[in-house]
C-alpha cells in the first residue's frame, strides 16, 4: 500500500512541475532591448565580414564522420 501511495505522490509531483514549466512558458515571454539588439547585430556584422557562413544540413553532413569507426 505504500509503494502505490509513493507513486501517487511522484505522478502528481510531476504533473505538478511539468504544469507550472508549461505555464511559464506561456506567460513569461523574452523581449531583447535596444542595447542588447546593437551587440547581436554588431556579432552578425563581424561574422559576416570575416567570412562566416551559415552550414546548411547537406553541409554538416557532409563534414561529420557518419559511419563510425572501426574496432582494432
Amino acid at each position: 500500500m505504500d509503494v502505490i501511495i509513493a507513486i501517487a505522490v511522484f505522478v502528481i509531483v510531476a504533473l505538478a512541475g511539468w504544469f507550472i514549466a508549461e505555464m511559464k512558458g506561456k506567460f513569461v515571454t523574452y523581449h531583447t532591448d535596444a542595447a542588447e539588439q546593437a551587440v547581436l547585430d554588431q556579432n552578425r556584422q563581424q561574422l559576416e565580414e570575416n567570412g562566416y557562413t551559415e552550414l546548411s544540413i547537406k553541409d554538416v553532413i557532409r563534414t561529420i564522420a557518419t559511419t563510425g569507426y572501426k574496432a582494432v
